[in-house]
């Protein structure tokens, strides 16, 4: 089957994008915004996107043709926290992708615990096992219209690790012991517990 993609609505390229590209990290993100008011909020359009210096791209979509809560914070106090989702935070997370008003205290409502951070305003959750520090860098515009997003480009400040998901010795996160959940299309989630390794065939890769 051939689809030409300038030729499709813009639900079902959505829906095509989401089925396609899988799994995704979820970004499960603290702000704030100018007035104090924090928001929490999950994101699976999230990747890495550079290690010198470490860097981070969040796409944030509209609602109703105005930016989402996310977006919004990040333009009056640049800076967030990204929450790492394991299966054990996966139902909090999902209650906080919930659509409220902009005064709602996410955390509260999902029964989480803020933590203060170290170098940004934002708080941390903590009962995710990871959180990192991040300053925005830039704010993007993409898209068309009412349903375009906004790119949070972020350089990541300072790590937060809980000891048990971490190989001090290897300087390596755990992945079998931080089951971190991904994103797949509709309501569609997959764990990260069934591995496998293929080594690279380049002698000087220094991935390991």
């Amino acid at each position: 089957m051939y689809l030409d993609a300038r030729e499709i609505g813009s639900r079902d390229a959505y829906r095509l994008l989401i089925g396609t590209v899988v799994p995704r990290p979820i970004a499960w993100v603290s702000t704030v915004s100018a007035d104090g008011v924090g928001n929490l909020a999950p994101f699976s359009f999230f990747n890495a996107v550079s290690s010198s210096p470490p860097m981070v791209v969040i796409s944030v979509g509209n609602r109703d043709g105005q930016p989402k809560d996310t977006a919004r914070n990040a333009r009056e106090v640049p800076e967030f926290v990204l929450n790492i989702v394991t299966e054990d935070v996966a139902e909090a997370m999902n209650e906080t992708s919930a659509e409220l008003s902009f005064d709602a205290d996410e955390l509260s409502l999902a029964s989480l615990t803020p933590l203060p951070s170290t170098l940004v305003r934002p708080v941390r959750v903590a009962e995710s096992p990871i959180h990192i520090e991040c300053r925005v860098e830039q704010l993007i515009p993409i898209g068309r219209g009412p349903e375009g997003n906004t790119l949070i480009l972020g350089e990541v400040l300072a790590y937060h690790i809980r000891e048990d998901v971490y190989d001090a010795e290897r300087k390596r996160i755990r992945l079998d012991r931080l089951h971190a959940v991904g994103r797949l299309a509709g309501d569609g989630y997959c764990r990260t517990n069934d591995q496998f390794e293929l080594i690279r065939p380049n002698p000087n890769y220094r991935g390991r």
